[in-house]
């Protein structure tokens, strides 16, 4: 769903591409389906990693706009936040983020930067997240995202929140019925997600 809520897309590009290139280039330790982007963690760790202290990392101290987004505007606790590039014509398999800790919180993906061939797939419905939009996906359900364009890269932002009564009042507010089915992009994704079984 879309949260009731927007960033301002031109700003979080321009707070992201301030990242010096050196922390970009690795995976930041995520492993499966997801490994094939790549990953900055702002807060926490990947919890392939193991059980490691879920404060804020490095890169996040560049990135002043993200800060308040994460700390100011979303009204709930972050945990876990990191950047996800994902390489032009790649695809995230379908998969479920079933660790335990998934279970306690919500996650929030906004678009940092994105064109109209990047798409997600959840609850057997086709997505597109926009510049600006701040949506809540439910990672222990099935999903997955390819990224279409032959030239450009998608990156998002990706935090986890606990949920606050401040935030539930959000998602009971937000844009639901956005997806709609495509069993072009359905069946892409499946089929890359089977080649690599």
């Amino acid at each position: 769903m879309r949260l009731p809520l927007a960033v301002d897309g031109e700003r979080l590009r321009q707070d992201v591409d301030g990242l010096p290139s050196s922390v970009w280039g690795t995976r930041g330790g995520r492993v499966g389906h997801v490994k094939l982007a790549e990953a900055i963690f702002l807060r926490g760790y990947a919890p392939a990693e193991g059980d490691k202290p879920v404060d804020d990392r490095p890169a996040l101290h560049y990135l002043p706009y993200v800060r308040e987004i994460i700390g100011a505007l979303i009204p709930a606790p972050p945990l876990r936040c990191l950047l996800a590039r994902l390489p032009a014509g790649a695809v995230v398999g379908m998969h479920v983020d079933s660790a335990p800790y998934f279970s306690k919180t919500l996650r929030l993906h906004i678009a940092v930067t994105t064109h109209p061939g990047a798409w997600m797939l959840a609850g057997g419905l086709v997505y597109h997240m926009g510049l600006g939009e701040i949506w809540v996906l439910n990672n222990s359900g099935m999903h997955g995202v390819w990224n279409a364009d032959d030239a450009l890269s998608r990156t998002h932002l990706i935090c986890d929140f606990l949920p606050t009564p401040e935030l539930l009042a959000l998602l009971a507010r937000g844009e639901r019925g956005l997806g709609h089915s495509d069993p072009s992009i359905e069946d892409h994704i499946r089929k890359a997600t089977a080649q690599r079984l």
